[in-house]
């Protein structure tokens, strides 16, 4: 929810990311947080659970496939962004702790 966003984009700003879109949707999908840092652009994907186990669980390959669709029509949109990396992470957000970054969750197929 937008409680765990919120903390995760904090994080990844404490960390010296700078975040370019939150909640950013197309037709494709919606991405939780794009966030840019060096040649480096991270497409995040936000899981609060109870658990570590059950958010890395709840993001399946059909919903990756969304991310990744959403994710070429951002940089679609924003040409100059081209010529940097990508890549897909997760913030994984449980009760009574910091957010967990999990880079590279997976690769683009």
């Amino acid at each position: 929810g937008w409680l765990g966003e919120t903390l995760a984009a904090a994080m990844l700003v404490a960390k010296g990311y700078r975040v370019l879109a939150r909640r950013w949707r197309t037709a494709a999908g919606e991405i939780d947080i794009i966030a840019r840092r060096g040649g480096v652009l991270a497409f995040v994907e936000v899981k609060a659970r109870r658990d570590a186990a059950s958010a890395i669980a709840a993001i399946g390959p059909r919903q990756r496939r969304r991310i990744e669709r959403a994710a070429g029509a951002f940089v679609g949109r924003r040409p100059e962004l081209a010529g940097l990396d990508w890549r897909f992470d997760v913030m994984l957000v449980t009760p009574w702790g910091l957010p967990r970054h999990l880079k590279n969750a997976w690769r683009s197929e």
